[in-house]
């Protein structure tokens, strides 16, 4: 052969070898892809899955850093996952981009970017002080179905000035295994969130069945659900419906002082959560009603506790600061408070049931006392009252008729204690008057000497029973200073349509009839109410007072 034709010769067998080395370099990079798509997808772990997808991109191609951005609502970057940048770096950069600049490229327009120098691009904004020098740049979006979930950049291509097509393509085709990865992780991230969400509506049920405190079952519903939300802060506010206000009946989780707190319906956002709407999202707790103290949260969730068309209150569950709020949680969240609602129904309805109870054995004790007791009482006082008319005796006769007072007594005091067993259980006026007289005998230095007549917790009306306790107040106010009394006798009596407080004492008495100080504040509370008010000295000695006004 000719040396020409040598020459041609060894050109033809050293570009035949050139592409079977490419060949074989093809073979691995797409080897080295089947290997990275299987390794993105071995995780279940959203976070895990985005780290080990920026790691695989940059060993593909050849990349000394990699990052991956997810893209939020508002098209700017929520989170930036990096790789090849050291812990120490991140802390000297400060804040990560938002999604700007040439980074912002692959937001407005969803394509593959390639650029041999990223610092000479017109919308370069340059990099912040401490970050590492890059120049050649790859990006590529990551796709889930129609959404662009995030994208993936690519920079400082390794042996080479600039990243190449065939390194494009490979991204590319990352970047499609990418997007089935994180969706299957998004899934699965789901259906793991909805399985606590059941558990906890399960653990819920449980409860149900069993005795119900509506107070422990609250705390357990607050609880659950800032455990399964990944939440700051859970309230439980309770409606009241006569006053248009909600009270915090629970507090789960880190936030201030807000137990018993209380903040109107009106124009706030709860009532827009109890309306046609059925939940509201804020930005921040904080500016969802006046509270009391300082309260700032991220995004909060409100939705109604309602049961059979009857209203409880509102389900409030915060993120913290920063954090986002899960759409998938929307749904098991209102069914969750829906079974809390149901806890409240089936509190309720035990309570009115052990009422129910309490009531008709009082009603029984009540008509057992008055038909049986009271009965053989008269019976007895009539026998005493025939015998005195036969004794010869006068200290007999007169010990048979003090028998008979103290018969007569008796029955009042039985009739004013089913008085007190015929009211309703949570009428408490006349254990607040004994409070209030075991209270002023420590002032006195004795205890005075109580007598109530006629239905006082049921006949009086709420109206006046602030009135009736300041008359009592008073009184035994006044004489603890004044009357240097030894005893005192106090009678409440509402019969006739009329309540009449009387209070009398053995003191010094009074040479002025005319009120004086606070008892004129008693006069004007009687006159207010269209009834009276008089001062008289008590017999034999010491003062009486009596207040008394029309019910």
């Amino acid at each position: 052969m000719s040396p020409l034709s040598r020459v041609r010769l060894d050109e033809l067998l050293q570009e035949l070898l050139d592409r079977v080395g490419e060949v074989v370099a093809s073979r691995e990079r797409l080897r080295s892809l089947l290997d990275a798509v299987v390794g993105i997808g071995s995780g279940l772990e959203l976070r895990g899955v985005l780290t080990r997808i920026v790691e695989a991109a940059s060993a593909l191609v050849g990349a000394r850093y990699g990052a991956l951005g997810v893209i939020g609502p508002d098209r700017t970057l929520v989170e930036f996952i990096t790789h090849g940048v050291s812990t120490e770096v991140h802390a000297q950069i400060g804040d990560l981009p938002r999604g700007r600049g040439v980074l912002g490229l692959l937001i407005e327009d969803p394509r593959p970017v390639r650029l041999p120098d990223i610092t000479k691009h017109p919308n370069s904004y340059g990099f912040p002080p401490n970050h590492p020098p890059m120049h050649s740049f790859l990006g590529t979006p990551i796709r889930i179905r129609d959404q662009v979930f995030g994208n993936l950049y690519l920079a400082e291509k390794q042996g080479a000035t600039q990243f190449t097509q065939d390194d494009e393509e490979i991204a590319v085709a990352l970047a499609a295994a990418a997007g089935v990865a994180i969706e299957n992780a998004r899934l699965y991230a789901t259906a793991h969130r909805r399985e606590r969400w059941l558990a906890a509506t399960a653990e819920i049920t449980n409860v149900l069945l069993g005795q119900v405190n509506r107070t422990s079952a609250l705390q357990l519903v607050a609880r659950r659900a800032r455990e399964v939300a990944e939440a700051q802060i859970v309230l439980v506010l309770l409606a009241d419906e006569d006053t248009g206000h909600l009270t915090v009946e629970v507090v789960d989780g880190d936030a201030p002082d807000l137990s018993s707190a209380v903040v109107s319906l009106s124009d706030t956002v709860f009532a827009q959560a109890i309306g046609d709407a059925g939940h509201v999202l804020v930005d921040d707790l904080g500016k969802a009603a006046p509270w009391p103290g300082p309260v700032s949260t991220g995004p909060a969730l409100i939705t109604p506790l309602a049961a059979a068309d009857t209203l409880h209150g509102v389900l409030v569950v915060a993120h913290p600061a920063g954090a986002s709020s899960q759409p998938e949680d929307l749904p098991m969240l209102r069914t969750f408070a829906g079974q809390a609602a149901l806890a409240l129904e089936r509190a309720r309805a035990q309570d009115e049931r052990e009422q129910i109870l309490v009531l008709e054995d009082r009603e029984r004790i009540a008509r057992d006392l008055h038909d049986v007791v009271i009965q053989r009482l008269f019976a007895t006082g009539l026998h005493l009252q025939t015998t005195a008319q036969l004794a010869t005796r006068p200290e007999l006769g007169q010990r048979i008729s003090t028998a008979v007072d103290d018969l007569d007594t008796t029955i009042r005091d039985i009739r004013t204690a089913i008085f007190e067993l015929r009211t309703p259980v949570n009428a408490t006026l006349r254990t607040e008057i004994r409070d209030l007289i075991a209270e002023a005998a420590q002032t006195l230095g004795f205890r005075p000497d109580l007598r109530l007549s006629g239905p006082i917790d049921s006949a009086v009306p709420d109206q006046i029973r602030p009135d009736l306790l300041a008359v009592i107040r008073e009184t035994l106010s006044n004489t603890a200073r004044h009357a240097r009394a030894t005893t005192a006798h106090i009678t409440i009596e509402a019969t006739g349509g009329q309540l009449t407080v009387t209070v009398a004492d053995n003191g010094v008495g009074v040479a002025d009839t005319q009120p004086r100080g606070g008892l004129v504040n008693l006069r004007e509370r009687a006159t207010l109410r269209g009834g009276a008010f008089t001062i008289a000295p008590n017999t034999p000695t010491g003062t009486a007072i009596v207040w008394s006004v029309p019910i």
